[in-house]
């Protein structure tokens, strides 16, 4: 269904892939893991036809379907109905069968005739791809990802970046592709989503290729892993689920550690002989024979795979402030003719801890984008107190300006940093050398994150507004970035479907959505942030 044959990738000048060649085959349902920035997402474009290889080929049997990290419609217009529809060609069978409708509706005669034949063909194609059915069963993939009825009928332009990437997912699953590439399909799904998903996925018959850092998703779904080891740039496979190949990995970790040692020692031992006879020029021979077997031995252990780097996540102190550096009052937005939230009132005091819970479409990111100035309300106002210093993690990435470098982006965040301190935050979060002058474009979603967060770590804002700031992060980034909100001292808002992070947060109050109730937190609330 998929074949990729001696692909090589390279971003610039530094090598992710060697050439390697790769089959997805009916019933295949790979996950591909490995630490952000290994070169996954850049794989998965490739395999998609939408990134080209340095070399290599890549050859499909079949359709593709794809769900990048950002996914972008180009019409924002589109009904989002139509949005899943149009993936098996229905939303347009559908506005002919409208068209004619209206024809049928005219006095004229001939227009009246002209509308029944369109009509008749229409309905003849619809009937072919499905028929109503089809309508019914994409209303029914998008209700299991958590888009209601109310939703599917509105402009993409009116939903949240969640929504509409939900609706991308829909769209895909609804198209019955032979293949799927699924780039962290998790995001942004509430727990039930999440747990229906899984179940979708472990019964496609077709290829399967997903990224993801949820465990129990790969636990449940995948058969087999293409581990992409950045250290060496090349691709382990393993024809085995995701408990079996961590036990695999962890035995052979233990293997090569023992390896290793036993090689070690008994190349140790040879140059330790060599030395003494060295100093006889009788044995000088008997010595380069015992360095040349002391390096035959090490060269032929494996040798232990080298730990891949975290990003070092640890927020400054935050700029002296007023004791109330943040306030809304009387909130409320609408998109067109849809509610969003009305009424909504919040004081940020210095150093408080606030978490944002609410369904999805409640308005969570819309009540950050608010605070944060990136949209205005229909009514009400938010008011910056004395010394506000404020940091915003959009989860769409917002704040990044693709078109700009890693490095000019970092500048732009703090215009008075000294470019040197630049590039040293930079390397704490893995962007070294030519990795600075990446357009922001090229990266992975991960990758994005880490520029994110270092943009904000510079920024010595004492409010942070975070978006779910732990999507798209492997485990070891994911514990930098709860551990930096354990420590951070000043004042956080956060919206969030990671319970951990909530954990980390130890927030003092909730503001719950759509309706705007602010409470104080306690562990009730906890159940709700898997469902928000």
């Amino acid at each position: 269904m998929l074949l990729a044959s001696d692909i090589e990738l390279r971003v610039g000048p530094r090598l992710l892939l060697e050439p390697t060649t790769l089959r997805v085959a009916a019933g295949d349902r790979i996950g591909l893991v490995g630490r952000n920035g290994a070169g996954k997402t850049t794989l998965t474009k490739v395999l998609a036809g939408e990134g080209t290889p340095s070399a290599g080929t890549v050859t499909t049997s079949g359709t593709i379907g794809y769900l990048p990290q950002d996914p972008r419609t180009g019409d924002l217009e589109v009904i989002a109905r139509d949005r899943v529809l149009s993936a098996r060609g229905i939303d347009d069978v559908l506005n002919r069968m409208r068209a004619a409708e209206q024809k049928m509706a005219s006095d004229q005669p001939k227009l009246r005739d002209q509308g029944v034949r369109a009509y008749a063909r229409a309905e003849e194609r619809l009937h072919i791809l499905g028929g109503y059915a089809a309508e019914a069963e994409a209303a029914s993939i998008a209700s299991s990802l958590g888009l209601p009825d109310r939703v599917l009928g509105q402009p993409l332009s009116t939903l949240s970046g969640g929504q509409r990437r939900r609706i991308e997912l829909a769209r895909i699953l609804f198209s019955g592709a032979d293949t799927m590439l699924l780039d962290e399909p998790t995001n942004h799904l509430d727990g039930d989503s999440i747990i229906w998903l899984r179940d979708f996925l472990k019964s496609h018959q077709g290829g399967l290729i997903v990224i993801s850092h949820d465990a129990e998703l790969v636990e449940h779904v995948v058969n087999k892993v293409c581990f992409l080891d950045a250290n060496r740039s090349v691709i382990d496979i393993y024809n085995m689920g995701w408990r079996a190949y961590q036990t695999q990995r962890e035995a052979d970790e233990r293997r090569r550690k023992r390896e290793q040692s036993n090689a070690e020692k008994q190349a140790g031992a040879l140059q330790k002989q060599a030395d003494r006879f060295r100093a006889k020029a009788t044995k000088a021979k008997a010595a380069q024979q015992m360095l040349n077997r002391a390096d035959r031995i090490l060269n032929s252990v494996q040798g232990v795979r080298a730990s891949d780097r975290v990003a070092k996540l640890r927020f400054p102190a935050p700029a002296p402030s007023g004791k109330t550096p943040l306030t809304a009052e009387g909130l409320s937005k609408s998109y067109g003719s849809l509610e969003i939230f009305t009424g909504v009132d919040l004081a940020i005091d210095r150093g408080s801890r606030v978490v944002i819970l609410g369904l999805n479409g409640a308005g969570k990111t819309t009540l950050l984008r608010l605070l944060g100035g990136v949209e205005k309300p229909d009514t009400g106002k938010v008011v910056e107190g004395y010394g506000l210093r404020l940091g915003y993690y959009a989860q769409e990435h917002e704040t990044l300006d693709t078109d700009r470098t890693v490095l000019e982006n970092m500048m732009s965040a703090a215009p008075d940093l000294p470019e040197v301190e630049a590039r040293r935050t930079l390397g704490s979060f893995l962007f070294t050398g030519d990795d600075v002058e990446k357009p922001a474009r090229v990266l992975s979603g991960g990758e994005k994150t880490r520029l994110a967060l270092a943009a904000l770590v510079v920024s010595s804002a004492n409010v942070l507004l975070l978006d779910e700031p732990t999507n798209n992060l492997d485990p070891a980034s994911r514990e930098e970035i709860l551990s930096a909100l354990r420590n951070y001292q000043g004042a956080i808002v956060l919206v969030t479907h990671d319970e951990g992070a909530v954990d980390a947060l130890q927030p003092e109050r909730v503001i719950l959505l759509p309706d705007g109730v602010e409470d104080i937190w306690n562990e009730d609330f906890a159940d709700l942030i898997a469902l928000a």
